[in-house]
């Protein structure tokens, strides 16, 4: 993991301000390894948002088998929330977990997809764009809702795209990864084109609509909240018997 970028007890106004300088620094052109790994993200809160929650699933790429790929390791890594939930500065809310997360991993992968934006972001650094300068890795944000930009009606076939755009810039693409099912919105994070985002998360699509890096981080974190709400009915039912 590369040297820190800042700290994160900051104001909102500096977390802002951090915000545009970072954004400058992003790489939206290829610079990926050969890929032997991919890992996929997810955050999640618990306790009310006191902890935050990251889930990541490492898995191994073969193109041979694709998309059926390989999990190598999952990763659910939990500590105390650094900062209140303020719209469009959620990645200095979940990234401290996630890096917990990755840091915990036994190999690191070559690429990262990302539940959540890339540069599809009011100032460029949506979680996607926020932790590939972290870790300094090729990352992709792949999100299930719009959080910025406009587009036109995207086709109704799986692998249809539209850009996602805001003003003159494109910020992202709006792409149909399943037939008439409702579009997921990919935007680059770091060190990777938009092309290039594109044909990765088409190249790990499985039966539903998320690739599978960031179908398989989501069930993982879901799974775990099974489980601890059942826990916790369970210590309930206890205490009334």
């Amino acid at each position: 993991m590369k040297t820190a970028l800042h700290e994160w007890n900051l104001a909102p106004k500096e977390a802002i301000a951090l915000q545009k300088e970072l954004a400058q620094q992003l790489e939206l052109t290829d610079r990926i390894d050969p890929v032997t790994h991919i890992a996929g993200m997810d955050i999640g809160f618990e306790d009310n948002g006191d902890t935050t929650r990251a889930a990541v699933v490492l898995l191994r790429w073969d193109p041979a088998t694709a998309p059926d790929l390989t999990v190598v390791e999952q990763i659910v890594h939990r500590e105390p929330t650094r900062m209140p939930y303020i719209p469009g500065l959620l990645s200095f809310r979940e990234i401290p977990a996630a890096l917990g997360a990755f840091e915990k991993l036994s190999v690191m992968p070559e690429l990262i997809m990302v539940d959540g934006q890339g540069i599809a972001h009011p100032r460029r650094l949506g979680i996607a764009a926020h932790l590939g300068l972290w870790l300094d890795l090729p990352t992709i944000g792949v999100a299930k809702s719009r959080l910025y930009g406009k587009h036109d009606e995207v086709g109704e076939e799986r692998g249809d795209w539209v850009p996602l755009r805001a003003g003159r810039d494109t910020i992202g693409a709006v792409l149909r990864s399943r037939n008439k099912v409702k579009p997921l919105f990919v935007s680059p994070g770091h060190r990777i084109s938009l092309e290039t985002s594109l044909e990765w998360v088409m190249r790990c699509l499985g039966r539903t609509k998320l690739p599978e890096p960031t179908r398989l981080a989501d069930r993982l974190a879901s799974r775990r909240d099974q489980r601890k709400q059942a826990a916790i009915q369970a210590s309930e039912n206890a205490s009334v018997d």
